[in-house]
């Protein structure tokens, strides 16, 4: 927060290893993790309590390890004790595929929501509270199963907003599912939305959130094959918050891209109203300024402030 400017983006490479790259588009090299199984989505969370002090996160799937992995930030250190097993007692799969963190509001508990390649409908999704061990290492104990599944392939896109509290995932080959993201809520487990059921060319993919200060923004989702983004109304219509509209579909230059991740925080004057990076299938990364992404059709919010 005080130096934006040496903002990091995480990638993960399905080769075994998690990337880190500047605001320019190379690569930091001590920061890079190698060596380990088939990474796959990875998601960050701030402020989380270990050993007395207040440290910044990354969490990762190893899909071929049946794991979560967890990095302190900047430095990229594990703290994970060789990694967190994932569906533990599952029969039918445990390679875990989506990720994404939900940080509660009230009392800052971090969560990681996790898919895996396939399993059951109604309980697709786990969710594992994040707690320290106590040894210098986080743990993770399951709190819920939930996650409806239309079926015909996969779910691996998973993103949260914190601040409204849901957590939506992409059923590949159907649409875009929205539960409440915390587990203690009442009706946790009841679909609030299934949306985007029509126009993708195929896969329904990756899942990003532009969020502006006032609980409006936009969730874009990456229609896969078609080599486009869909914006979709964060907040919703009006007395119906969960009926998100498709406004806008934006081509991008990536190739069948499955992951994406935007924010609204000025980064540095090349991003004046945010940063939205993609992920290519030649193994690189896209980066875009939100004004681009945004046109003359979609808010500009710098820092989450709508522009006047």
């Amino acid at each position: 927060p005080e130096d934006p400017a040496r903002s990091l983006v995480l990638g993960t490479d399905k080769g075994g290893s998690v990337f880190v790259f500047d605001l320019d588009g190379k690569i930091v090299p001590d920061k890079v993790v190698s060596g380990m199984g088939r990474m796959n989505n990875i998601d960050v969370a701030y402020g989380f309590a270990l050993g007395g002090e207040k440290i910044d996160i990354a969490l990762a799937t190893d899909r071929n390890e049946e794991k979560i992995r967890i990095f302190r930030l900047p430095d990229m250190v594990p703290v994970d004790n060789g990694g967190i097993p994932t569906f533990v007692g599952e029969t039918d799969d445990r390679r875990a595929m989506g990720l994404a963190v939900y940080t509660r509001p009230s009392d800052g508990s971090i969560f990681a929501i996790v898919s895996r390649k396939f399993g059951a409908s109604g309980s697709y999704l786990w969710q594992y509270l994040l707690e320290d061990a106590g040894d210098g290492t986080i743990k993770a104990t399951k709190v819920r199963a939930f996650g409806e599944f239309v079926g015909g392939k996969e779910i691996e896109a998973v993103a949260v907003d914190n601040e409204l509290g849901y957590v939506y995932y992409s059923d590949e080959m159907a649409g875009i599912h929205k539960y409440l993201a915390d587990p203690d809520a009442p009706d946790a487990n009841t679909e609030l939305a299934f949306f985007g059921t029509e126009g993708f060319a195929q896969d329904h993919e990756g899942i990003s959130i532009y969020k502006v200060n006032d609980g409006t923004g936009y969730i874009l989702v990456s229609d896969q094959q078609a080599n486009t983004f869909r914006v979709f109304k964060r907040e919703g219509e009006p007395d119906a918050p969960h009926n998100h509209q498709l406004i806008k579909v934006v081509a991008v230059s990536t190739n069948e891209s499955d992951g994406s991740d935007v924010t609204s925080a000025v980064l540095d004057p090349r991003f004046p109203s945010g940063l939205f990076v993609a992920m290519s299938d030649d193994q690189t990364f896209h980066y875009y300024s939100w004004d681009d992404i945004a046109g003359d059709d979609l808010v500009k919010a710098p820092n989450g402030e709508m522009m006047p």
